[in-house]
């Protein structure tokens, strides 16, 4: 879906006058189309969460008709697991390690979906600071899977993933989804979780798999689920 310039604005929680200077900046995903600028929903979800951006919580909302429900955040981190100690002393072969992690159908071609990862990171590091990353793949319905899912993997050693604060990552979220819909929807919520304070400790600790769970339960059953309250944007 492309958004207007009014429709980035009001997701990002900021002016339009704002959205117009990150466009003259260049600083922000944007595309132009019979001279208006257009923004495409997963990548401008992307930008936001990797600058820890706060979201309108309108974005929590459906934007799709489906009658297909959508898991928590909570059920696709316990379908796609936790895996602690993963291997790697570089960005591709970590990347290998957690696709050999990834809990798959046998019909997924795994070296398939290393490439398009792999490929997906020379687009821009999915690196968000703090040590974490978010690899994923830009189109999800490529891989042909029946529910999304997430897989939490601890790094035996940290590694350089380019990140936007320069820190090592350790930590990777790992999203598998079998449509775009999916995909915002996990993204959405896993930047919302992040904000958390005793969630984000817990990944520190790297906790085990029990109390990781057992926080995310807490911290997600704070995400927004009402209308969201009309306040004036701020002029960032």
């Amino acid at each position: 879906m492309q958004l207007s310039v009014k429709d980035a604005a009001s997701i990002l929680n900021v002016s339009e006058k704002t959205i117009y200077r990150w466009i003259k900046d260049a600083v922000i995903p944007f595309y132009k189309i019979n001279e208006q600028f257009r923004f495409n929903r997963v990548e401008l979800l992307e930008w936001a969460t990797s600058r820890r951006i706060q979201v309108s919580p309108d974005i929590f909302r459906e934007r799709e008709e489906s009658t297909i429900p959508l898991p928590s955040f909570l059920e696709a981190l316990k379908a796609g697991g936790i895996a602690y100690r993963v291997g790697g002393k570089d960005q591709g072969s970590v990347l290998r390690s957690v696709v050999d992690t990834l809990k798959l159908p046998e019909e997924v071609d795994r070296e398939f979906l290393y490439q398009v990862l792999l490929a997906r990171e020379t687009l821009g590091s999915t690196g968000i600071g703090d040590g974490i990353a978010i690899p994923h793949v830009r189109n999800p319905v490529v891989l042909h899977v029946s529910r999304p899912t997430v897989t939490l993997c601890f790094l035996e050693d940290p590694i350089d993933f380019q990140s936007l604060d320069g820190q090592p990552v350790n930590i990777l979220f790992t999203l598998i989804s079998p449509s775009v819909r999916a995909h915002l929807h996990l993204l959405s919520r896993l930047g919302f979780v992040l904000r958390n304070a005793e969630f984000k400790a817990a990944l520190k600790a790297q906790a085990s798999r029990d109390e990781l769970l057992e926080i995310l339960a807490r911290a997600e059953a704070a995400l927004p689920t009402g209308p969201a309250e009309a306040t004036a944007p701020e002029d960032r």
